[in-house]
């Protein structure tokens, strides 16, 4: 490469290795909620149909395009994860006090793991005896509604010991380490037998006979997202925002979602019904992540480009969105303990029925939200 060019390059990695931070000390961007907002909704509404009715239930009208859509919600939320730990957190990896923010992120890690067991119980009392809950509780085998929140509370108490390191590494290995870690992450899950413990390997790579989410093959999702939320800051300084990113995640979108077409023609009804029944969610396959993640880049894209004003617009869904805990503990606890433990609805309801379910949710959500905020400011 030509002398003007390295200097070009050495340039960018300076500016990236600088401590960005939101313009006016700004701590929230409201978009990112909106962004989370959406992803929580499309699970609100996923776990609703899945938790009363069942996949085996819904008509085909209703796996695509609707049930369809919800398949976008896992890849948004885990990009979102790491753009908010980019956002609020790996700007200050150098400051003084990084323990004891490296310390408040571990203990909401302990606190997402609380709150994961509790709702494991609370998922699988209608349909389980207490030995297969409690073989549950201690790893033995994994819920499915709720799994999510275990990937969440383990990464939280590992990724804070990381995020030094991941701001110190050059630009040019930050944006090859999600493929990487993807492909030895599907080596591993295809090749190592992790000492004929299955637990461990779901954990860590997943597994075909249990519903979980990878520590490693699902760390690229979270690279992509630091790397994502390095990008927010620097063009919120630069107000460059819709000008540069907006842009680049729209194009990088569409081209993995046409590189799903290109993979699945000429049966592409079929590669869509696939991925609506969650063929190649777990572990992760090519087809589903194609999907899944080119979806999730566009209303990512469509978020940060409408900013503000959409997140305004779109209040219920921010308000979901700036709180993910409460929103998913309130969701599952109507859907499970309410409707299938107490009211025993089962099957009990038409697909149009608990799909109204699932979207009432939503608000219904961002309701119990604003008014635990509104008890705590008036107490």
């Amino acid at each position: 490469m030509p002398a003007a060019g390295s200097g070009r390059w050495r340039a960018i990695q300076e500016r990236l290795g600088e401590r960005p931070s939101l313009p006016g000390g700004q701590g929230r961007v409201e978009a990112i909620d909106l962004a989370r907002g959406v992803a929580i909704a499309l699970m609100i509404v996923s776990h609703a149909v899945s938790g009363l009715l069942g996949i085996g239930q819904v008509p085909e009208w209703g796996m695509v395009p609707i049930h369809l859509l919800t398949k976008l919600s896992s890849s948004l939320f885990i990009t979102v994860f790491g753009i908010a730990l980019a956002v609020a957190f790996l700007p200050k990896t150098n400051a003084p006090d990084w323990s004891r923010r490296r310390l408040k992120l571990m203990l909401r890690g302990v606190e997402v793991l609380f709150w994961y067991k509790v709702l494991t119980v609370v998922e699988m009392l209608p349909l389980y005896g207490p030995q297969d809950i409690l073989d549950t509780l201690v790893y033995q085998r994994f819920p499915i509604w709720v799994e999510i929140l275990g990937f969440y509370a383990i990464a939280l108490l590992w990724l804070p010991w990381v995020l030094p390191l991941w701001r110190r590494m050059p630009l040019w290995s930050r944006l090859a380490a999600p493929l990487a870690v993807a492909l030895l992450a599907g080596w591993l899950e295809r090749h190592v037998a992790f000492w004929g413990i299955e637990p461990l390997k779901a954990i860590l790579v997943e597994d075909d006979d249990h519903y979980t989410w990878g520590q490693l093959s699902r760390l690229p999702l979270v690279m992509l997202g630091l790397l994502i939320g390095e990008g927010v800051l620097r063009c919120q300084e630069r107000g460059a925002l819709r000008r540069r990113l907006v842009p680049a995640l729209a194009a990088v979108g569409t081209a993995l979602l046409l590189g799903f077409v290109a993979l699945s023609l000429p049966g592409l009804d079929a590669a869509l019904m696939a991925v609506a029944r969650n063929t190649g969610k777990h572990p992760p396959g090519l087809a589903f992540m194609l999907f899944s993640l080119g979806g999730a880049l566009l209303v990512l894209a469509l978020c940060l480009a409408g900013g503000a004003r959409a997140a305004a617009w779109l209040r219920p869904v921010t308000v979901v969105g700036s709180d993910a805990l409460a929103a998913f503990i309130f969701h599952i606890v109507v859907i499970f303990g309410v409707f299938r433990l107490l009211l025993e609805a089962w099957q009990v309801y038409s697909y149009p029925q608990v799909l109204g379910i699932g979207l009432a949710l939503v608000p219904a959500t961002a309701a119990w939200i604003a008014l635990t905020r509104w008890i705590k400011a008036r107490s």
